[in-house]
């Protein structure tokens, strides 16, 4: 059996990125509804199915963040997804929180629940064929935010959720987003970013966990979309190096990008630019949902003859983000 740091290194190398198709069924069905497709449990698994076997999608990405529910799918030949995964030389992930709601004595803030009961969710999902899993943390730049007690709230669940993780055989996806929602700079969103990662690599220590069996899974640097002087793609790849140069450990395999809300284009623009900013320790690469599979969603759009259409979206999407690396 691989270990962590063997399967933590598979999901961030050879130009390979990490698919997120982990939307909740709430969040996935308004995505259907709005490209005019019946929300129905037959139709995420359809729409899924499609994502998973898009022809040559391994040579582009490594492994695919899959929804409980999805989980425990299978097929319309009767595999189940993590088989079929398998099968095509990917990896078989699965989103391990239950959302982020709000925290008490922090008012617009929120905290990642889910930790009641992880110990033996991880056990049945590994022996359902996963090999990692991925826990998400939101963080909120506004006026007087975040607050410390937010910041310390989520780095703390987010390395007890890694700490159960590694003790039970999965790789643990570190994600601390820091949302591009809101009107910030980009000095705003680093100045947030730099102190995210110190508080969130201190509690992984307390936790020891270990960081070579980790994937980091950030936001860019970059500014509030609703900021009226948005940086350039050399702007933002150097500031948001810089950043992880100050605070991400060198004995971390790999970090992997979220597109956080940017366009499929402007995502793979900044991770093609950060690949020439110098040597670094750890693998750059890519762990997107949205700006991976949205153009394929659009095409599909619940329509049979689509199919075949829709996956050589996704493919060209995957392809060029391989690419940008």
């Amino acid at each position: 059996m691989s270990t962590l740091t063997e399967i933590a290194n598979t999901l961030v190398s050879n130009r390979r990125g990490v698919l997120a198709a982990d939307e909740s069924i709430g969040t996935m069905s308004s995505r259907l509804e709005g490209v005019g497709v019946k929300a129905t449990d037959e139709n995420r698994r359809v729409y899924r199915e499609l994502i998973v076997t898009t022809p040559d999608l391994a040579e582009s990405i490594s492994g695919i963040i899959l929804a409980d529910d999805t989980m425990r799918q299978k097929l319309s030949d009767g595999r189940s997804f993590p088989d079929a995964l398998a099968d095509m030389g990917i990896l078989a992930g699965i989103k391990v929180d239950t959302g982020a709601k709000p925290l008490a004595g922090a008012p617009g803030e929120k905290v990642t629940e889910g930790l009641d009961g992880l110990r033996e969710r991880v056990a049945e999902y590994v022996s359902l064929g996963a090999t990692f899993a991925k826990w998400r943390a939101v963080i909120t730049i506004s006026k007087g935010q975040p607050t410390e007690r937010a910041v310390r709230a989520n780095v703390h669940a987010l390395a007890r959720y890694a700490g159960l993780c590694q003790e039970g055989g999965l790789v643990p996806i570190v994600e601390p987003e820091v949302l591009m929602d809101g009107d910030h700079s980009l000095a705003q969103c680093q100045q947030v970013t730099r102190a995210v990662l110190r508080t969130l690599f201190d509690e992984l220590d307390l936790m020891q966990v270990k960081l070579d069996g980790i994937v980091l899974k950030p936001n860019m640097v970059v500014a509030g979309k609703d900021c009226p002087e948005q940086p350039g793609v050399e702007e933002v790849a150097q500031t948001t190096v810089d950043t992880l140069r100050d605070t991400v450990p060198s004995s971390v395999p790999g970090i992997a990008f979220l597109s956080g809300g940017q366009s499929p284009e402007t995502a793979t623009r900044h991770l093609g630019a950060m690949q020439n900013c110098g040597e670094l320790p750890w693998e750059l690469t890519y762990s997107f949902g949205r700006a991976l599979v949205g153009p394929a969603l659009e095409t599909w759009r619940g329509e049979e003859g689509k199919w075949k259409d829709a996956q050589r979206a996704l493919s060209v999407r995957a392809v060029a983000n391989a690419a940008a690396r």
